[in-house]
């Protein structure tokens, strides 16, 4: 993607950064985005390495100057304003994104979504591809990370297994998206009552309101999440609304779908481990955002998205349109 901008270029696919502040105020200084933090005795000025970085959430207590969403939307970072702890101060509210405008991003993914969306028949097979390659990553983590074995996440365990060829199975046998949500949301309470199990954190309600630790841990986790699937549709040019599976009155529908990819792999299960070792949010943050890179999560939604768009486009961009982003994630 071309951006106008001296900044050494790193595809949004490769990108290592997400950051969440809150009670400083965001400003360029000297060529370079940095945030300001005010003590007592002194004013700590720390920079941001945007041309490495996704996603910056504002929390409570921050600013932004005009000139510093300059830098940052030349730079191709997602802003998004949100309440404590990165959630929402209502978790019915969803963030509303800055997106930067770019008259470069690429047009053939847009166009190949389009093709297939006003076909329900369509839009529910690529659903299901999405809910089988959710499966997919969910196994491939759960069974290479080290970490998680340690923490008792086995991907053999007979439960989950069972519970995981069972959804298999269901999608392949879903006749309409609405079966699909449903035959979702028990396999997701599975995996929530297996990864209680395995933290011994007891019994568990999905909370979006609660005040215990792993309700907390999840929504700032899926937030993270939305983030990297919001900058992904970015880049690719695909528009939110264009939902395969959730929320159709919903113009972030489509952020949803795409972070269900990686959501029950990787904040789900650290979610209920970090309540159990009771870490701070910045701590949980740092985890997920370290397993983000690790299992190359921002990757695989290029990947997946990229290849239910332009699995029914035939002719290839010309070399000129097909630069950066747009033609190698």
């Amino acid at each position: 993607m071309e951006l106008l901008t001296d900044l050494k270029a790193i595809l949004h696919s490769k990108r290592a950064n997400i950051y969440y502040l809150e009670k400083c105020r965001v400003m360029q200084k000297d060529g370079r985005v940095l945030y300001l933090t005010e003590t007592k005795d002194e004013n700590l000025y720390w920079n941001i390495p945007i041309a490495n970085t996704t996603v910056i959430l504002l929390g409570t207590g921050t600013s932004i100057t005009q000139a510093a969403m300059r830098m940052l939307a030349s730079a191709g970072v997602l802003v998004g304003f949100s309440g404590g702890g990165a959630t929402p101060l209502l978790s019915a509210n969803e963030i509303e994104w800055l997106t930067p405008q770019s008259e470069y991003r690429p047009t053939e993914y847009v166009q190949g979504w389009l093709s297939f969306w006003f076909d329900e028949s369509k839009r529910l097979r690529v659903a299901k591809a999405f809910q089988q390659a959710r499966l997919d990553y969910i196994k491939r983590i759960w069974d290479k990370d080290r970490e998680l074995k340690n923490e008792n996440f086995f991907i053999d365990n007979l439960e989950i297994s069972s519970a995981m060829d069972n959804y298999a199975i269901q999608i392949e046998t879903a006749e309409k998206v609405g079966d699909l949500l449903q035959r979702e949301a028990l396999l997701t309470k599975q995996l929530y009552r297996y990864a209680a199990k395995a933290t011994q954190f007891g019994d568990f309600t999905r909370d979006h309101q609660a005040a215990d630790f792993a309700n907390g841990f999840l929504n700032h986790g899926n937030y993270l999440a939305y983030g990297l699937a919001a900058s992904t549709l970015w880049v690719l040019g695909i528009p939110h609304g264009f939902a395969v599976m959730h929320g159709k009155t919903r113009r972030g529908a489509l952020v949803f779908d795409v972070a269900d990819l990686v959501k029950d792999a990787i904040i789900l299960p650290w979610a209920f481990i970090s309540a159990k070792e009771k870490m701070s949010e910045q701590e949980f943050r740092q985890q997920c955002l370290q397993k983000f890179t690790e299992h190359k999560a921002l990757d695989f939604m290029f990947e997946q998205v990229k290849q239910q768009a332009i699995q029914n486009i035939e002719s290839p961009l010309s070399a000129e349109e097909g630069k950066g982003e747009g033609k190698h994630p």
